[in-house]
């Protein structure tokens, strides 16, 4: 890289603190620099459009537009855009949605100054960066069944501790049909029952507790 190159980096992150310290990393690098800060994923993009910086950093949960939809807006109006997830979460379902919405990069928060300074770079020159950890919960997210939006939705109210009348009520599905999806649930997520699959749920994303 050329001695004078100053890679231009947007940083999106909702916790001022946070923020705060992740700007100081990178400005600590002679070849990095932060040109925008974004409290949310609606300001990221804005600031993307008005920046356009080499690399953003970006955080996956953020209001008004969370970090996933963020990337997808970014990208589609660039498609050249560099963007790394740094984020805290590591479950399969957000590694893999953040990567299929054109992240280049994915990074955990408790991530090394050095490793970050790293991924922006490597990002940069145009290469992916994610970690082996990362990369393995990948491949096994990529392999496991895909569940069905119907699937998805009683998933969902299962988490929530709905019954099978409660959720064929909800969803206007017979009992009967509700058990179909449970069972394909069951069998989609390789577990015995409605509670082992609760858990698969919410340790690998498909669900969050409110």
């Amino acid at each position: 890289m050329n001695q004078t190159t100053t890679i231009r980096t947007l940083v999106a992150e909702d916790h001022e603190i946070v923020r705060d310290g992740i700007c100081a990393i990178v400005n600590q690098q002679p070849d990095i620099s932060v040109v925008a800060e974004a409290e949310n994923g609606e300001q990221a993009v804005k600031l993307y459009r008005e920046q356009q910086p080499d690399v953003v950093l970006m955080d996956l949960r953020m209001p008004k537009v969370e970090g996933v939809e963020a990337i997808a807006q970014i990208k589609s109006e660039f498609s050249e855009a560099k963007i790394i997830i740094l984020t805290t979460y590591d479950t399969d379902e957000d590694i893999y949605r953040g990567l299929q919405a054109g992240a280049k990069g994915y990074l955990l928060k408790d991530t090394s100054s050095e490793e970050l300074a790293t991924a922006i770079r490597t990002v940069y020159q145009g290469k992916k960066y994610v970690p082996q950890h990362i990369a393995i919960k990948l491949a096994e997210r990529i392999t496991s069944s895909e569940l069905t939006n119907r699937e998805m939705e009683v998933l969902n109210l299962l988490t929530k501790g709905k019954n099978n009348q409660e959720i064929g009520s909800l969803l206007s599905i017979t009992e009967g049909t509700v058990k179909f999806h449970i069972n394909n649930i069951l069998n989609k997520l390789d577990v015995k029952d409605r509670t082992q699959a609760v858990i698969t749920a919410f340790k690998r994303g498909l669900a969050r507790l409110e």
